[in-house]
């Protein structure tokens, strides 16, 4: 059974991470049942210092999922 409070929590968390290191940038945050990730999606797309840098932010771990259609993406396995 999936934990959707625990979900939501960390949405949240990457949520605000993304906002206080990039500020309002975030084009779409979600939870991906079939990865079991949660993947976020930036309006810009970062060079890899900026990269490096976010990631390093985050409560959990995260992985650079390359480039969607509106800017970097990212995953956390959760």
């Amino acid at each position: 059974m999936t934990d959707y409070d625990s979900i939501w929590r960390m949405q949240d968390e990457i949520r605000t991470v993304a906002n206080a290191v990039l500020g309002e940038c975030i084009w779409d945050i979600s939870y991906n049942q079939k990865r079991m990730v949660i993947e976020l999606e930036l309006t810009v797309i970062l060079d890899d210092d900026a990269i490096d840098n976010l990631c390093c932010q985050f409560p959990i771990s995260a992985d650079y999922d390359g480039n969607g259609t509106r800017g970097s993406k990212f995953a956390f396995y959760i």
